[in-house]
């Protein structure tokens, strides 16, 4: 029985899944990794890491997920990121096909209230909420 949810949360986050298997794929042509972590497809580092690395803070990004999927441009920042980006594995989860236009929205209505449209989007706060040390295989953070 608890297959069957978790089965569902799968094809319902597919369209993004999909998506991001491409542009994972795409990334291991220049050279990045990949490995499966706990039910997520990451991929990470090479040549199309450290092009994204470079780019402005506007656009560049250390890690995101689309659906089943986390892209990251090392495996340093993967390793530090992963509770928060497997926060919006349970959102795309929930979401799915709706995850990212509600996200677009969540930030539109931060952007027109004169707040930080990342900050303050309601994805990111539950994301950013979630404590690090639910992942034992990571090294606490220093104080």
């Amino acid at each position: 029985m608890v297959a069957l949810p978790r089965l569902l949360g799968y094809l319902w986050a597919l369209p993004y899944t999909l998506l991001g298997v491409v542009l994972g794929g795409i990334g291991v042509l220049f050279g990045a990794r990949w490995r499966v972590r706990h039910g997520v497809l990451e991929f990470y580092g090479g040549h199309a890491g450290a092009a994204v690395a470079r780019l402005p803070p506007l656009l560049g990004f250390s890690a995101m997920t689309l659906g089943h999927v986390i892209l990251a441009v090392d495996g340093s920042a993967l390793a530090q990121l992963r509770p928060h980006e497997h926060v919006h594995v349970r959102q795309y989860e929930r979401w799915g096909p709706l995850f990212v236009p509600a996200y677009l929205l969540s930030s539109l209505v931060q952007l027109l209230r004169g707040r930080n449209p990342y900050r303050e989007n309601h994805f990111e706060r539950q994301a950013y909420a979630v404590p690090r040390l639910r992942y034992p295989d990571r090294p606490p953070r220093e104080q």
